[in-house]
């Protein structure tokens, strides 16, 4: 079955934030829309982000284990110090006034010992957390890179890579600072909340259940605070990857920026969107400036009834001064932690909106995927194509391509020319299976290209477009992408093959020649050479040139020509091209408006003719006199 895809294309433009036009005036409606989103949809979000946290711990259970065996000691020498002060002052100071000084001793030590264990078990801790956390975060972060490759070409023309690398960098570090120092305090405090309530309840029930009654008016607060801060959070995680997106799209489209001398407008839009993300952020700051105060003026509260209640039972000898001062101490030691457990909450607020955006991208399916129960391509691909009443539309309101019907022989060289719009790079891409038809098929030799697999699709068809991307590394580095085993003598003979070797061997270090971020050491004709040596080593059984010779100048154009007639020959290949220089080195021209195709035939037969294809070659005639 095929997947229809849900967004624009290059022949329907979107309306879309870029570096020029950002809509930075509809950012306040579309983040109060996603916070309307996110609470409605709360449980789902966080049902999501638990079973995500859950996957990425699971091979840990026994890391996890030892962490609980070390935390329960730590636990156990920090809250044995009260005790020991109660010991002491009850039984080793009367024992050293009567002249034994033995339980003294034996307190001193007992409080050393337990202080020791304390240190030593919390550095354990700290070195096992910070293992696991990064154990964690480096699958995740592999994950979220392998995923977002795997996603279809429709995904990424909507969710822009600005976002991605939100997902990937601010969301992933937000839940490394979680790591790094909230595991400790969460730990540690839970533990010591729950086994100092109990402690209380068993020292003196009386007493335990007046320090407990303050956590009534702490559950009230607390509630309060998970909600506020959740919204704030989720609007915080919005807010940042809007401005790293911003930023990203803004340095990656620097030229055009300038160009247009958008800096003014540029600077306009990003501060507004700072201002948003600072705000967020100033808003998350004040609630924890409610709640904190407040938790602690309840303790010192709750405390001071104990004091109180407690002394008055000292007075009339029902409780020891020893057994009173451990209560108290017990009692801050409750409350301290639940000071901790704020930060904590504060920090895992953020780390969960994080969370909720990385699985949201980890949740998203390829809408061209991969075949459940495939069909092997055969070892000798042929290069029959053919579209059987294929239809496209990008949406329900955009239909492209009404219906397509063509054969394309084995072997034979096809141009596809019209206007802007009329649907040519559409059918490039559903050659090239970037999308699936919305009805019919796409077949090469026979088998329909849905039901081939990722290697064997790429083997029978590659694609090279106007853009020719280059990656970082070496000139041979970036030819060698189209056959990664490639040999250094197969990486020149296919530079030379394509008309690239001598100007390649020309550069500083010639195949060696870093072409550096994007390409930029390279003139954008020199980009699409090595974009074509790289198709040509990849050796398709169907090469599909979408306006690949737009960026070259006269000389390289012609060049590329000459070198097209040997790269072109025993294979099939589709030219999409408005130089008609180029066009008519095919064997056949298909002129197509409004998605579909109105004529069919040979050049010469068209330039003999009275349609589109005539007056196009005739104006171009014209315009070289």
């Amino acid at each position: 079955m095929s997947v229809q895809a849900t967004t624009p294309g290059p022949d329907q433009v979107p309306e879309s934030d870029t570096a020029l036009e950002p809509k930075v005036e509809s950012w306040r409606g579309v983040a109060a829309e996603d916070q309307e989103v996110s609470v409605a949809t709360g449980v789902h979000l966080q049902a999501r982000s638990r079973r995500l946290l859950a996957d990425l711990l699971r091979p840990y259970k026994f890391r996890m284990f030892v962490l609980l065996l070390v935390t329960a000691v730590t636990q156990g020498s920090y809250l044995a110090g009260p005790l020991i002060v109660a010991y002491g002052i009850d039984t080793a100071i009367p024992a050293l006034i009567r002249g034994d000084g033995g339980p003294l001793v034996l307190t001193t030590i007992a409080y050393l010992g337990a202080g020791v264990i304390n240190a030593l078990t919390r550095a354990l801790f700290t070195r096992l957390t910070a293992t696991l956390s990064q154990l964690v975060l480096l699958e995740l972060r592999q994950r979220t890179f392998r995923h977002a490759q795997r996603l279809s070409v429709d995904f990424h023309e909507k969710y822009t890579s600005g976002k991605v690398i939100s997902r990937l960098s601010s969301d992933v570090e937000t839940l490394r600072d979680l790591a790094a120092e909230g595991l400790d305090n969460l730990a540690n405090s839970v533990l010591s909340v729950l086994v100092v309530s109990v402690t209380l309840v068993v020292y003196d029930w009386k007493l335990g259940l007046v320090a407990l009654a303050a956590f009534i008016p702490i559950a009230f607060l607390t509630r309060w605070y998970q909600r506020a801060s959740q919204k704030i959070y989720r609007r915080t995680r919005t807010a940042i990857a809007a401005t790293i997106t911003q930023f990203a799209e803004t340095m990656n489209g620097m030229r055009a920026v300038q160009a247009f001398r958008r800096e003014s407008k540029n600077k306009q839009i990003f501060g507004s969107l700072n201002k948003e993300y600072s705000d967020a952020t100033r808003d998350s700051m004040f609630v924890l400036a409610i709640f904190t105060p407040a938790l602690r003026l309840i303790g010192n509260i709750s405390l001071a009834v104990v004091m109180v209640l407690g002394a008055m039972r000292v007075i009339d000898g029902t409780f020891e001064i020893g057994a009173l001062a451990a209560f108290a101490l017990y009692v801050r030691r409750m409350y301290d932690p639940l000071e901790e457990l704020a930060y904590f909450y504060n920090g895992l607020q953020s780390a969960t909106a994080a969370l909720e955006k990385i699985s949201g991208l980890l949740e998203e399916q390829p809408s061209v995927p991969e075949p459940a129960k495939p069909t092997a391509l055969p070892a000798k691909v042929h290069g029959d194509v053919r579209f059987d009443d294929v239809q496209f539309a990008y949406n329900e309101h955009a239909k492209v391509l009404p219906d397509i019907q063509l054969e394309i022989p084995a072997g034979q060289t096809v141009a596809v020319v019209g206007a802007t719009g009329a649907g040519k790079s559409t059918l490039a891409k559903l050659l090239s299976r970037f999308y699936d038809p919305t009805e019919g098929t796409v077949s090469l030799d026979g088998i329909s290209l849905d039901q081939l697999t990722v290697p064997d699709l790429r083997r029978g068809v590659v694609m090279v477009t106007q853009e020719s991307f280059l990656f970082s590394g070496s000139v041979a580095d970036n030819i060698a992408l189209g056959k990664p085993d490639a040999t250094r003598a197969e990486i020149e003979a296919a530079a030379d093959a394509i008309g690239a070797g001598e100007f390649i061997r020309s550069l500083p270090e010639g195949f060696d020649t870093d072409v550096r971020k994007r390409g930029g050491r390279l003139s954008a004709g020199q980009r699409q050479l090595v974009a074509f040596a790289r198709a040509f080593l990849a050796d398709p059984a169907v090469l599909i040139l979408d306006e690949a010779t737009a960026s070259l100048d006269i000389p390289s154009e012609r060049a590329v020509q000459h070198a097209l007639q040997s790269v072109l020959a025993g294979r099939t290949a589709v030219i999409i091209a408005h130089r008609l220089s180029t066009v008519l080195i095919a064997d056949r021209v298909l002129v197509m408006e409004h998605g579909r195709i109105v004529e069919d035939g040979s050049p010469d037969e068209l330039i003999g003719g009275s349609g589109h294809f005539a007056g196009l070659h005739k104006a171009w005639k014209q315009s070289l006199v």
